[in-house]
């Protein structure tokens, strides 16, 4: 009778292994997050590899590629690497490699910077 007892007391105590088991299994199969790596930036301060490979005043447009544009709004240029728009002005535009598609290499005569896509018609 004593040993009875005890071992009911001991099995009482513990906890049954199935009460471990959910956690463990349902973390296991729990669909994988992907994750987006974060590259800390300081605002204000350029980023200066992006810079140097995208400086539009250091690019020489594509042999082929080049198109003109009319633009549809006055854009005010943020820095020296953005050229200011005139509405219905006509400028010539290219791409690229590695550019954010958002933008385009405008050129004005002797003038060169970014410009929003946004505020261009592409012509032919």
């Amino acid at each position: 009778r004593f040993s009875g007892t005890f071992i009911g007391n001991a099995e009482s105590t513990s906890p049954p292994p199935a009460a471990t088991s959910p956690p463990a299994v349902a973390a296991a199969t729990l669909p994988a997050v992907p994750t987006i790596p974060v590259v800390p930036t300081i605002v204000g301060v350029p980023n200066t590899v992006a810079e140097s490979v995208l400086n539009p005043n250091e690019v020489k447009p594509p042999a082929s590629g080049t198109r003109k544009a009319r633009v549809l709004y006055d854009y005010e240029a943020a820095d020296s690497t953005e050229l200011a728009l005139l509405a219905d002005e006509m400028i010539t535009v290219y791409s690229l490699p590695g550019m954010d598609p958002d933008w385009l290499i405008g050129e004005r005569g002797n003038q060169k910077g970014k410009v929003p896509v946004t505020y261009l018609e592409l012509l032919s």
